[in-house]
């Protein structure tokens, strides 16, 4: 198959990818650049990728559909079991105890979310452990649209369900034709929203922010610059989960790492607030 993409046409669109959104291309990589460019220029009626890179440059939904098409978006409910063991059985007891005369609301941040398995799955673990009467909210951001979509509706196919423990799959699920609805009480604590983790989300007093298999993507200077972003919306004693593949070693960081018989993970602790 023809290559549509010189080596100088690469360059260029893994630069503005990676400008935009901290998302780095790889040589190893570029044939999924390649696939996903020669998608986008089909859909939009053009034949060549320097007629696409001034769409794009004068286009800011383009380009928004542009960085849509070459994000991952591999999730299922209770992804990676150990990291909701960790939260349900050390962060949760944690933050009760810190908070306790203090404030009765948490605030969570999934980032990265995709299709929403992983805050509907926080949401379920908090509504069962969270005592009365503290309260949460949870705001799931993602850079896909595509995924946000589904994500809000809260309807999954039945293939789609399978980490769901029983007990929740019946308290917090309708089963509706091929799938399962989401129900309302666990919807209404997640807040769906597109951002873009290389700027500002605009969050602030953040007390868990879960962003997992996300900064893997990026290169070393985008990963710092997203967790120093983390850090400046979180709040003192508050807790940061990573994938298990990825690590904040080598960065000067003022996170602690905390391990636990269930899982590793990080949190904000300072002696005085900042």
């Amino acid at each position: 198959m023809t290559s549509i993409l010189s080596d100088e046409n690469f360059e260029l669109f893994r630069n503005i990818i990676y400008n935009q959104s901290g998302i780095h291309f790889s040589s190893s990589n570029r044939s999924i650049l390649e696939s996903r460019l020669k998608e986008r220029l089909k859909a939009v009626n053009l034949d060549s990728v320097t007629a696409y890179h001034s769409l794009i440059l004068k286009n800011q939904e383009e380009m928004k559909v542009l960085l849509d098409s070459v994000t991952t978006n591999l999730t299922r409910f209770f992804r990676n079991t150990a990291h909701f063991a960790a939260f349900e059985n050390f962060v949760i007891p944690e933050m009760v105890n810190f908070h306790m005369n203090r404030k009765n609301h948490l605030k969570l941040w999934s980032a990265g979310c995709s299709t929403g398995e992983e805050p509907y799955s926080l949401a379920m673990i908090l509504k069962e452990k969270l005592p009365s009467p503290m309260s949460f909210e949870i705001i799931a951001s993602d850079l896909s649209l595509k995924s946000l979509m589904p994500a809000q509706a809260g309807f999954y196919l039945e293939s789609r369900i399978g980490g769901v423990p029983k007990k929740h799959l019946a308290q917090y699920f309708d089963k509706k034709h091929d799938g399962y609805q989401i129900k309302e009480e666990i919807k209404k604590t997640v807040k769906f929203d597109y951002h873009n983790l290389k700027f500002d989300s605009g969050l602030r007093n953040v007390d868990i922010v879960f962003c997992r298999n996300v900064i893997i993507y990026f290169d070393s200077e985008a990963q710092k610059a997203a967790i120093n972003r983390f850090w400046q919306v979180m709040n003192n004693h508050s807790f940061l989960f990573i994938g298990h593949s990825e690590s904040l070693f080598g960065m000067n960081t003022l996170f602690e790492f905390v391990k636990t018989e269930w899982a590793t993970f990080y949190r904000k602790f300072l002696n005085s607030e900042e």
